[in-house]
């Protein structure tokens, strides 16, 4: 039996639309939004060109073509003239965070770095993955290499008896002793094997846990290398006792954190690099001034071209300085897009790089 497979009809004059893009936007950089019937934002993207991007989506195929899916649950498209390429990175990125339009959030995931991850709750526990989740209280990162990542995250749990269950699971600590029957039993295997606290059989207390927790941030912030030292305790007492393969269990452990450790230095002192003055020349002469520190955009003014208009500008860096600098290590999960995109964007135009100043080279 045939089957006629029928496509929805477009929300407005898809026609009509594309003569309005076709007569009124220009091929300059900009930041564009198509919104529903309702007025609500489905869809944010940036162009280097505008008009030329635009009128891309009338060409796609309905229903292959992601494109051609937006356009037509759009019933308008509005946009934004921005002075460069770059402006329009930051501003796409801004405007999707405030809008959070659900075609961005569904179809338009990019590849991300990994980070590791401290998510809350009552016994806090170390992940790794993307930085998006609700209950993440501060990340690591960005890290590369997703497999090392999990290796050493799996051991620095083992090596401090941090918990790696689900985040729901249920948890009482040992103080809460009224809550127990005789018989306690943890939820998997890793307490009997010694590599977890137990904090969902309350065979540790919440005072313990937390300070093996604390002690886990201070060595992803590069602020002590304990958990090393265990290590390297077991593999020199494994070879006295001439137990060798045990001691090459503990060899790897130990390479698995040593590479941590040296990764989060070398990630930490990437972001504290994205700490200039960028001067972004416009597509069309309109030059911008960005002041960014460790990876945001603090402010944006045109580029001072007169003495006076340096002077106002050197104010503005002088008054971010003067704030308390960022907490060292841990990055903000909210500010981990803008981090990842600025050094993107640095690290695909190397020479941009030529045209940033050091903030005390400012106030010089």
């Amino acid at each position: 039996m045939h089957r006629t497979t029928v496509l929805p009809l477009p929300t407005t004059d898809l026609a009509a639309l594309k003569r309005r893009v076709a007569l009124l936007a220009e091929n300059r950089p900009a930041v564009y939004c198509m919104t529903d019937a309702g007025g609500r934002a489905i869809y944010v993207g940036k162009a280097k060109k505008l008009r030329a991007r635009l009128l891309s989506y009338f060409r796609a195929r309905y229903p292959d073509d992601k494109a051609s899916r937006i356009l037509h649950a759009a019933a308008d498209i509005t946009w934004q003239y921005v002075p460069s390429e770059f402006a329009a990175y930051v501003s796409e990125l801004r405007q999707i965070r405030r809008h959070r339009p659900v075609f961005n959030v569904k179809l338009n995931r990019a590849r991300r770095a990994v980070f590791i991850k401290l998510v809350d709750g009552p016994a806090p526990k170390l992940s790794w993955g993307a930085c998006r989740t609700e209950s993440t209280q501060r990340c690591w990162g960005p890290f590369t290499s997703s497999g090392r990542v999990a290796d050493a995250v799996r051991t620095l749990n083992d090596m401090l008896g941090l918990r790696d269950c689900r985040a729901a699971m249920p948890m009482v600590f040992a103080e809460q002793g009224d809550l127990f029957d005789s018989q306690r039993r943890a939820a998997c295997l890793r307490h009997e094997l010694g590599t977890c606290g137990g904090p969902c059989a309350g065979f540790v207390t919440a005072s313990a846990y937390r300070d093996q927790i604390d002690t886990a941030v201070a060595f992803l912030e590069g602020r002590t290398i304990q958990p090393i030292d265990r290590v390297l305790r077991a593999m020199q007492e494994a070879g006295e006792r001439e137990e060798f393969e045990r001691a090459t269990r503990w060899r790897e452990k130990f390479e698995a954190l040593e590479w941590l450790f040296a990764a989060g230095n070398r990630a930490r002192a990437a972001v504290d690099l994205l700490t200039f003055v960028y001067h972004d020349p416009g597509t069309y002469g309109d030059d911008r001034a960005y002041l960014i520190r460790q990876g945001t955009v603090r402010a944006c003014f045109p580029y001072p071209a007169t003495p006076i208009e340096r002077e106002a500008f050197r104010g503005v860096v002088a008054d971010e300085v003067a704030l308390p600098a960022p907490a060292a290590g841990a990055l903000p999960p909210a500010a981990i897009d803008e981090i990842l995109l600025i050094m993107s964007w640095f690290r695909r135009h190397p020479d941009a790089l030529r045209r940033t100043t050091s903030l005390e080279s400012w106030l010089a």
